[in-house]
């Protein structure tokens, strides 16, 4: 069985803004603690006043 975590820009490693040095960080702890990533990609959600956002999303998975 795999368990499955998401990443994005909302996790608590981001405060809500991208940086790849967060991105690192956070994937060498994850990985530390049994996840690798399986998946990357961004996607185009809708703002509350129509105004569309970037947000980067990351699928990490490991073995139960």
């Amino acid at each position: 069985m795999k368990e499955y975590k998401i990443l994005t820009q909302k996790d608590k490693w981001f405060s809500g803004k991208f940086n790849p040095q967060l991105l690192e960080q956070a994937l060498n702890s994850y990985d530390a603690q049994g996840w690798r990533l399986v998946s990357s990609f961004s996607a185009n959600i809708p703002g509350i006043l129509g105004q569309a956002r970037e947000e980067a999303i990351m699928i990490l998975e490991r073995d139960k």
